[in-house]
Parts: C-alpha cells; sequence; structure tokens
C-alpha cells in the first residue's frame, strides 16, 4: 500500500482538509517504514493547534508497528515523529463549525493535528483507537518497555 495513494483517498474523501505537498510528506514516511511493517490508515492535516496555522502540513501514518507523522520541510530536510505503542496515552477529537483537530497524548509530549474535515472526526478515532489498543495488548503493563520486541 502506497502512502501516497492512500493520503490521496482520505483529501478526495475530505477535501475541507487544509494540506498540501501530500506526496513529498508521505515520502518521509514511507523512507522510515521497516521492511516488516504495513501502513493500516493514513490522514492529513497540520502539525499544530492553531487553527489559522496553514504551513505545517504533514501526513499521519497508522502501521502494524507506531504511528508516524512525516513532515517535508520546504527548502531542505524532514521532521518524522514516531509514537510507540507504550509511549501512547490517550487520543482527544475536537470539531469546530469547519474543521476537527486530533491530540496524542503521549508520555513526553502532546501532538496536536488541526484542519481536519470535521467529518473526517469519527474515522480518524475508530482507525487510531482500533490499532493503538491492538498493539499496546503487546505491552502488559502499558510502562516503557523499550527492549520489548514487537511481533
Amino acid at each position: 500500500m502506497s502512502v501516497y495513494s492512500e493520503v490521496k483517498k482520505f483529501k478526495k474523501k475530505y477535501p475541507l482538509t487544509v494540506a498540501w505537498r501530500l506526496k513529498k510528506n508521505a515520502e518521509v514516511i514511507e523512507k522510515h517504514l521497516n521492511p516488516d511493517e504495513i501502513v493500516h490508515y493514513v490522514f492529513t492535516g497540520q502539525k499544530s493547534q492553531k487553527f489559522y496555522d496553514f504551513f505545517s502540513t504533514c501526513v499521519v501514518a497508522i502501521t502494524s508497528k507506531r504511528i508516524l507523522i512525516g513532515r517535508k520541510r520546504v527548502v531542505f530536510g524532514y521532521a518524522l515523529d514516531s509514537v510507540m505503542p507504550y509511549m501512547f496515552n490517550d487520543m482527544n477529537v475536537r470539531t469546530r463549525i469547519i474543521w476537527g483537530k486530533v491530540s496524542i497524548d503521549t508520555v513526553k509530549e502532546l501532538i496536536f493535528i488541526s484542519n481536519i474535515d470535521k467529518d473526517a472526526m469519527p474515522e480518524i478515532e475508530t482507525n487510531v483507537s482500533k490499532y493503538m489498543f491492538k498493539l499496546k495488548k503487546k505491552f502488559p503493563n502499558n510502562k516503557e518497555t523499550s527492549g520489548q520486541k514487537i511481533n
């Protein structure tokens, strides 16, 4: 499954989502996928909690091992955030008149993805919750177990 093709499907299904340079952002994620890692769900938005920030487009991929957030910088370089299952605490979904916002609470930080078409919120919540719940089962005490292997 191509990350870019999946993010294009998401953007077509939810056209009010503010995002561009999807191919470049998707390439960041594809570059960091492990050979045995499977992409289950992809969405896009702005990696910011401010509704007026339109310059932080990112692509979010839920994989068989983690959540990846890729952003290609305009001039050079890129940024990749990886949330492992044992780092995932909680997720909040909020909607406004046009857009919605997802906040992913991790052990170390709170990640905001905003300016997403509000109609996409139930789908995003279902997919993120489903896969993270499944992965967290592999970490019995929900403690940081960096030495533990995910199968």
